[in-house]
């Protein structure tokens, strides 16, 4: 059984910096792609960065130069560092597993078979 649970998030002044953490268990890990998601009040869930097994990443454009997804193959570990925090950046960030082992990363909900319960992060103007 797949366990995906996420963690790291919380209240934040704008600026400043946070380290989301996943943990998916019951599976091969290193053979799968990750993402991370999120989704604010009244919004759709989209994706704010994901990597492929084979390490290749994409970030969406309002984070890119201030997120960071990596990944730990041996603790079964994808993190988001999340630097130089917006307001605009506060929702609920899930972590997700894509089974397809495919070799590009994928963005879409759909393609992505496992979900954590999500964390809040939250961050003050």
């Amino acid at each position: 059984q797949v366990h995906v649970v996420e963690s790291g998030g919380g209240l934040v002044p704008a600026g400043g910096s946070l380290r989301l953490s996943c943990v998916a268990s019951g599976l091969t890990f290193s053979s799968y792609n990750m993402g991370w998601f999120r989704q604010a009040p009244g919004k759709g869930r989209e994706c704010v960065a994901a990597i492929s097994w084979s390490g290749s990443t994409y970030y969406t454009v309002s984070v890119k130069g201030r997120f960071t997804i990596s990944r730990d193959n041996a603790k079964n570990t994808v993190y988001l560092q999340m630097n130089t925090l917006k307001h605009e950046d506060t929702a609920v960030y899930y972590c997700a597993v894509d089974r397809s082992q495919s070799r590009r990363v994928v963005t879409a909900t759909g393609e992505y078979d496992f979900w954590g319960q999500g964390t809040q992060v939250t961050v003050s103007s």
